[in-house]
């Protein structure tokens, strides 16, 4: 990956820098169990990354506003219940560093909520290289919409030219596509190279170790 241009990152966390996407996959198939709603494993990874509302339309259908707020609570408990499980991926830390030793700011680019956030900055453990955060409060729809990368930019200071966008869902490179910021994709959230590339991925690796490997 080509540095030269750039000078700021917009990362996103869960299934980035943070092994968590499968922790959200089975805190979900729990909150579906307890609403009596017979769910399929792989249709929720699948889902994984929408802002919430749209992730309870793709799964629920006609009965998200029946049952949808009922299963995001029930998630957001059982969620915070296993974050003692949450680890940082190899290589995050380093790459964060790496890029703010180069002068280039680092962003979180996430619309989880503010409590979720603080238990992610916890566990990747890098506040001294990070240059600023985004939260769910920040905007009122999250991706594939962009406004999370709007917000992600003004923190940073700079154009969309100017950035990189580091993802492991589909919605990332929708969301960078719209916001008019190159993507780059990594697959440790359990998506594939060849989606990622067709939602728009310039470059796919495997995670953020790879990234890092790679990097001019």
């Amino acid at each position: 990956m080509d540095l030269t241009s750039l000078r700021a990152v917009l990362f996103d966390i869960d299934g980035t820098l943070i092994d968590s996407n499968y922790l959200h996959v089975e805190s979900f198939m729990q909150a579906f169990d307890e609403v009596g709603v017979e769910m399929s494993t792989w249709r929720v990874h699948r889902a994984i990354g929408l802002d919430s509302s749209r992730l309870m339309e793709e799964l629920l259908g006609d009965r998200a506003d029946e049952v949808g707020d009922e299963v995001k609570e029930a998630h957001s408990r059982l969620y915070r219940e296993l974050w003692p499980r949450l680890r940082r991926f190899d290589g995050a830390r380093e790459l964060l560093e790496t890029l703010h030793g180069r002068g280039i700011r680092v962003v979180l680019a996430t619309s989880a909520p503010e409590d979720e956030l603080e238990e992610l900055l916890r566990v990747l453990d890098c506040d001294d290289v990070i240059h600023a955060t985004t939260n769910g409060d920040d905007v009122e729809t999250a991706k594939p919409e962009p406004d999370i990368l709007g917000v992600a930019l003004e923190r940073a200071g700079v154009a969309a030219d100017e950035a990189l966008m580091v993802g492991d869902a589909r919605w990332d490179a929708v969301a960078a596509g719209r916001a008019g910021v190159r993507m780059v994709g990594v697959r440790s959230g359990g998506i594939s190279e060849g989606e990622l590339r067709d939602a728009g991925a310039l470059e796919v690796h495997d995670d953020v170790a790879a990234l890092l490997r790679s990097l001019s």
